[in-house]
């Protein structure tokens, strides 16, 4: 039995066919899992067990997934969640990766891409887990990061990063004063191809920048190195 097996996932999906499927094909890699039909019995749910990652549809009765999505964030910063959506509009997939999803899937889509997207989001996890053990929290140039809780201050605010920034951060910070490529990022961060979405990576990293350099336009910290990728320089310590 392997680590990831047992791993507890929650299917919140109101077509029954594909969530029948869905938990099917989970079960049979070994994963525990549970099904349920819309966004309210979600939120009963999570609230009643932790469950390893979420498998969130955005169309849902009562309550829709982007909401399920925000209140999952805001009381289990560390759970992955994996957003289904049949809509292909840009702004729908930036709306899920701002709150707080970890990555999303357009329908329809392949099984076996599903059930990779799954197992690297659940490796990642145990990854994350285990990295933040040895270095829980970092500090520089005024800003406090606590990867555990996810939580932020800089010198303006304090907020809540999501598991995908901080993620990033955390990589950047690992291989600090090291040019990391996008390609390096988009397949141990993301765990998708360098040919897709590349433009996704930069809009992660000006995000990070807008939350912790003091001039964004011209960084300090999260440095880019044009046609290559992107630096991290503890310039203060």
């Amino acid at each position: 039995m392997t680590q990831l097996q047992g791993s507890r996932i929650l299917i919140v999906e109101d077509e029954d066919s594909l969530a029948l499927g869905l938990e099917f094909n989970l079960s049979q890699e070994g994963y525990s899992v549970e099904r349920v039909a819309d966004g309210k019995k979600a939120l009963e749910k999570v609230n009643e067990q932790p469950f390893e990652l979420v498998v969130l549809d955005i169309m849902l009765p009562y309550i829709d997934g982007f909401t399920v999505a925000r209140e999952i964030r805001a009381k289990w910063p560390q759970m992955p969640i994996l957003m289904l959506t049949a809509k292909t509009a840009a702004k729908d997939r930036i709306t899920g990766l701002e709150i707080g999803a970890d990555d999303y899937l357009t329908k329809p889509f392949h099984l076996q891409e599903f059930l990779l997207r799954v197992k690297g989001m659940l490796t990642r996890r145990l990854w994350y887990q285990d990295s933040t053990r040895t270095r829980s929290h970092i500090q520089f140039g005024g800003n406090s990061i606590n990867f555990e809780s996810l939580q932020a201050t800089t010198p303006k605010r304090q907020f809540q990063l999501t598991p995908r920034e901080a993620m990033l951060l955390k990589c950047l910070i690992r291989h600090q004063g090291t040019i990391v490529s996008r390609k390096y990022l988009l397949e141990n961060v993301w765990d998708i191809s360098a040919e897709v979405e590349t433009r996704t990576v930069d809009s992660f990293i000006a995000r990070l920048r807008k939350y912790f350099e003091s001039d964004p336009k011209n960084p300090i910290f999260i440095k880019s190195i044009r046609g290559v990728g992107y630096q991290f320089c503890l310039v203060d310590q």
